[in-house]
C-alpha cells in the first residue's frame, strides 16, 4: 500500500513536468522559421485564443508600467534636454570642422532625432535592468503562449482545436521520433518532386499517346475522343494535380495501352523486382563485407590484390553481357539453371540476383576495404593493441562498427541504382517486373503507368534511405548525440 501511494505521489509530481517540457519544446521549435509557420497553420485556433489572452494581460504589463514611470523620472530630470544640448554642441563642432554652412533650425532638428534615439535606448536599458533586479520577464506573445502551454487546464480546453499542434510538439519530445519524422517529411517532398519532374518530362515529350496507340490510320475525331477519355485534353496543371493525387490515393486510373488498372499492374510487378533486388543485396552484403575485411587485414598482399582485381572486374562488366554469358554457360552448356525466370521456381532467380548484385558486391567490397583500412590505423586501435587485446576482438569490437558508416552509405546509394537498373536484368531473363514494365510503357508514353512505376520506386528508395538513416543513429554515437541536440 505504501509503495502504491509513493508511486501515485511520484506520478502527480511528474505530471506538471510534462507540461513544462511541452512548453520548452514548443519554445525551441519556434526558433526555426519553417516549424514556426507550420505550427501557426495547424494550431491557428490555439494561437488566436492565446492572442486574446495576451491582449488582456498586456493591459497590466509590468514592462509597460515600469517604462512609463522611468520615462516620467527621466523627463523630470530633463535627461532628454541634456542629450539635445550635447548633440547640438557635437553637430556644431562637426559642421565647423568640415566648413559646412547649416542653419540653426536644421541643427536643432537633427540633434532632437539623435537625442530621441539615445533617450529611448537609455530608457530600454534601465527598464531591462530594473526587471532583471525584480526577476521579471517582459510580456510578449511568445512568452504568453509558452506560459499558457505549461498550464494543464489551458491544454485540456484547447486540446480538440489544437490536437495537430500538440501532436507535432509531442513528436519532437523524443529525439529518435523527431529524427524519423523529419526524414519522413523530407521523403514526402522528394516524392512530390519526382512526380512533378516525371510528369513534366512526359507532358512535353514529342510522343503522342493517342497517335501511337490508335495508329496512323486514326482520324482526328478518334484521337480527340481518346484524349477526352484519358483527360489528355485538360490543362497541364489539372493533369498534374490529378496525377499527384492519384499517387497518394492509389488511384491512377487505367493504362492507355491495354486499359489495365495501373495500381493492380504495379502491385503485381513491383514485388518481383523487390524480391530480386533484396536477394541481390543480401548476396552482395554476405559476400562483399568479408572479402573487404580480409583484403584490409591482408593489405598489399597477393590475396588483397587478387580480390580487389576481381572486384574491379565486377564493376566493369555490363549487366546485359554478364546475363547473356550466364545463360550460355549455366543454362545452355551446363544445364544447371533455367534460362528465364519462372514464378515459384527459386532456382530461376539465382542468375538474375547474381547479375544484379555483382556491381553492388564489387562496390561494397572495395568500400569495406578502404573504410576498414582507414579505421585500423586510428590512434584508438593502436591503443587497443597496446593493451594486449586480440586482433579479432579489436577488429569486430572496435574497428568494424566505425567502418560501417560509409559501407551503409554505399549500400543505400547502390540500392536505388539496383532498382533503377533492374530493367536490363529483367529484360535479359524475361522477368515481368516493374523495371521492364516501365520500359515497355516508355515509348507510348503511357503516362499513368510510368508515373506510378517511377514514383512507387522512388517511395521504396525513400523508405530504404530512411532505414539507413536510422541505422546511422544506432551505429554511430556521434549521430545520436547530434540528434539529442536541438
Amino acid at each position: 500500500m505504501e509503495t502504491a501511494r509513493n508511486l501515485k505521489s511520484e506520478h502527480s509530481s511528474n505530471f506538471p513536468a510534462i507540461f513544462m517540457r511541452l512548453s520548452n519544446t514548443f519554445w525551441k521549435m519556434n526558433q526555426y522559421p519553417l516549424l514556426k509557420w507550420v505550427m501557426l497553420i495547424i494550431g491557428l485556433p490555439v494561437y488566436v485564443i492565446s492572442f486574446f489572452i495576451y491582449l488582456f494581460k498586456r493591459k497590466n504589463d509590468t514592462h509597460k508600467q515600469l517604462r512609463q514611470d522611468l520615462a516620467a523620472e527621466l523627463a523630470q530630470a530633463d535627461v532628454k534636454g541634456q542629450l539635445i544640448d550635447k548633440h547640438i554642441e557635437q553637430l556644431k563642432r562637426k559642421h565647423s570642422f568640415f566648413g559646412q554652412n547649416v542653419s540653426e533650425q536644421q541643427t536643432n532638428q537633427e540633434a532632437e532625432k539623435l537625442a530621441e534615439a539615445e533617450f529611448q535606448k537609455l530608457l530600454e536599458e534601465k527598464v531591462t535592468e530594473m526587471m532583471m533586479l525584480n526577476s521579471e520577464e517582459r510580456l510578449s506573445f511568445a512568452s504568453t503562449m509558452q506560459s499558457l502551454i505549461r498550464q494543464p487546464l489551458f491544454v485540456a480546453l484547447t486540446l480538440i482545436p489544437g490536437v495537430l499542434l500538440y501532436l507535432l510538439v509531442l513528436l519532437y519530445f523524443n529525439p529518435y521520433i523527431k529524427y524519423i519524422f523529419e526524414r519522413l517529411i523530407s521523403s514526402l517532398f522528394v516524392i512530390v518532386g519526382v512526380a512533378f519532374f516525371v510528369f513534366t518530362i512526359l507532358y512535353i515529350s514529342p510522343f503522342d499517346p493517342a497517335a501511337n496507340i490508335l495508329g496512323v490510320t486514326a482520324t482526328k475525331e478518334q484521337i480527340a475522343a481518346f484524349n477526352q477519355i484519358y483527360g489528355l485534353d485538360q490543362p497541364y496543371w489539372a493533369q498534374l494535380w490529378q496525377a499527384i493525387t492519384g499517387i497518394f490515393t492509389f488511384d491512377l486510373g487505367s493504362s492507355f495501352a491495354g486499359n489495365e488498372d495501373v495500381i493492380d499492374s504495379i502491385a503485381r510487378k513491383i514485388p518481383i523486382t523487390l524480391i530480386l533486388t533484396f536477394i541481390a543485396l543480401l548476396l552482395a552484403v554476405v559476400v562483399a563485407i568479408p572479402i573487404g575485411i580480409i583484403s584490409a587485414t591482408k593489405s598489399n598482399s597477393f590475396l588483397d590484390y587478387t580480390l580487389m582485381f576481381i572486384a574491379l572486374i565486377g564493376l566493369s562488366i555490363p549487366n546485359f553481357w554478364q546475363g547473356l554469358i550466364f545463360i550460355l554457360t549455366f543454362s545452355i552448356e551446363l544445364k544447371w539453371l533455367p534460362a528465364t525466370f519462372t514464378p515459384g521456381n527459386w532456382l530461376s532467380i539465382i542468375m538474375p540476383a547474381v547479375v544484379l548484385g555483382t556491381g553492388l558486391m564489387a562496390s561494397i567490397a572495395r568500400m569495406t576495404r578502404s573504410s576498414t583500412l582507414e579505421v585500423i590505423n586510428e590512434d584508438y586501435i593502436i591503443t587497443a593493441r597496446a593493451k594486449g587485446l586480440s586482433e579479432r576482438h579489436i577488429l569486430w569490437r572496435h574497428a568494424f562498427g566505425n567502418a560501417l558508416i560509409p559501407i551503409i552509405t554505399v549500400i543505400g546509394l547502390m540500392f536505388g541504382g539496383m532498382l533503377g537498373g533492374a530493367a536490363v536484368t529483367e529484360k535479359v531473363f524475361n522477368i515481368s517486373g516493374i523495371g521492364s514494365y516501365i520500359v515497355d510503357k516508355q515509348f507510348i508514353p503511357d503516362i499513368p503507368s510510368i508515373m506510378g512505376g517511377v514514383v512507387y520506386i522512388a517511395i521504396t528508395i525513400s523508405i530504404v534511405n530512411l532505414l539507413i538513416d536510422i541505422m546511422y543513429a544506432f551505429i554511430d554515437p556521434r549521430i545520436r548525440s547530434k540528434m539529442k541536440q536541438y
